[in-house]
């Protein structure tokens, strides 16, 4: 474990204990009739502490995270790169396949935002590319290093899959971090928000 990560779970129990750790019925900020489609880019902001890290470190943004919308044997979902939600016990952080619902849980979201490109056999392709990293077995990347595509954080993912599709979201990335135990230059979501190949159709809230 990283040192970053040890002090994100720190602070994060200490939160718990300061709020009495109650717990909201949960719910999905997605609505039943949301038309969802391969290659839309689906936006969150989440609850915990790891999310308003981002939300501070992202100037422009109002999103934390971000997955891709892919075709899985005829339904949709949504693929995304995330550290901190094992499906089970010993489940290692990495790239994750799961219902949009699921993805919108207002355990993980507070509000979202769905994207659509311009181009939907763009979108297609990297919703197939997205696709196939899951099926690699890929590992979440605790260093952002978004020169090395062994293992991938969520913006990354998604602009890696759209990169394999032949369009490039955003420019090279520019947030630069020197912190213990990180040093590194990332895109953060709001790089990819803004992308003149896609538009928003839908928000969550």
């Amino acid at each position: 474990m990283t040192p970053l990560r040890k002090l994100v779970l720190c602070l994060s129990c200490i939160m718990l204990l300061l709020t009495g750790c109650q717990e909201e019925e949960q719910r999905s900020l997605l609505p039943a009739d949301c038309d969802i489609r391969p290659g839309d880019l689906l936006f969150r902001r989440g609850t915990g502490l790891t999310s308003h890290t981002v939300v501070l470190a992202d100037k422009k943004g109002q999103y934390s995270h971000v997955g891709i919308a892919v075709d899985s044997a005829g339904t949709v979902m949504v693929v995304h790169a995330v550290p901190g939600e094992p499906d089970y016990e010993g489940d290692p952080d990495r790239v994750k396949m799961e219902p949009a619902e699921k993805f919108y849980s207002t355990i993980n979201a507070s509000a979202g935002e769905i994207c659509r490109p311009l181009n939907p056999d763009v979108g297609s392709k990297a919703a197939e590319a997205a696709l196939a990293i899951y099926h690699n077995g890929m590992l979440f990347d605790h260093q952002y290093d978004s020169a090395d595509t062994t293992k991938m954080y969520c913006t990354e993912l998604v602009m890696v899959a759209y990169q394999r599709a032949g369009c490039e979201l955003t420019g090279p990335p520019t947030h630069s971090y020197d912190i213990p135990g990180l040093k590194c230059t990332c895109w953060l979501p709001s790089d990819l928000y803004y992308s003149k190949h896609i538009q928003s159709v839908r928000l969550l809230e």
